[in-house]
């Protein structure tokens, strides 16, 4: 049996192994930051995954996940994004509570609670933020796509997905109404990190550059 901790720390590892699309070496540090924790047990329970097999770990290097820890780091975050989907559009949760509470509930559900879920909703492919959701086989996407910041003035997007790390910017982005789906045209974009004007449903909006780093957008 997986305890709630060991999956947390699997997921947390997957993360940050494989954050802004690099396979990275994880340092212990980054992992302690993360889950608000002490180096020192960061450090005790990796040498319990590693002699589980689940993490390739050393003092010097950091950790990376095995296949068998990727397996249900993957499963778990199958887990949370189909719960977080289902939270939104059946319970009509906002955006910005259910990443919490799909973490309450994603160690507590079992296969065939998550195939239901995955049944009602038709196989969902993203989460409400846009970000893949694992398949049952545990395979997932890779995530290309650009932050708005990077486009030029005088294009059109789609917006994929949005950062989910903070519950009060996914607040206002829900409010503004610039969630996953909806087309942007880019009108301008100030210099040295500047604001951009940005135009979706026929208004003008001016957001900040930080804000404009956690949208992601694919050309129309």
């Amino acid at each position: 049996m997986i305890s709630q901790a060991i999956q947390d720390y699997l997921k947390t590892i997957y993360k940050l192994q494989f954050n802004d699309k690099a396979d990275e070496t994880v340092t212990t540090t980054a992992i302690a930051n993360e889950l608000n924790i002490s180096g020192a047990s960061v450090t005790g329970m990796l040498k319990r995954l590693s002699s589980m097999g689940l993490v390739n770990y050393n003092s010097y290097k950091g950790v990376t996940l095995t296949e068998s820890g990727k397996k249900i780091a993957l499963e778990i975050i199958r887990h949370h994004r189909l719960l977080e989907l289902y939270l939104k559009e059946i319970l009509g949760f906002s955006l910005e509570k259910v990443h919490d509470e799909a973490c309450r509930l994603e160690h507590h559900i079992s296969e065939e609670f998550v195939d239901k879920i995955d049944d009602m909703l038709g196989n969902p492919e993203f989460d409400p933020h846009g970000h893949p959701i694992p398949t049952k086989k545990g395979e997932i996407p890779e995530c290309i796509e650009p932050a708005l910041y990077t486009v030029e003035p005088g294009t059109e997007v789609v917006i994929k997905r949005l950062s989910d790390e903070n519950p009060e910017m996914l607040a206002y982005f829900e409010k503004l109404g610039l969630v996953p789906k909806v087309r942007i045209s880019l009108i301008d974009k100030a210099p040295f990190h500047g604001p951009l004007t940005i135009k979706f449903n026929d208004k003008e909006h001016i957001i900040g550059h930080e804000l404009a780093k956690c949208i992601f957008v694919e050309p129309v």
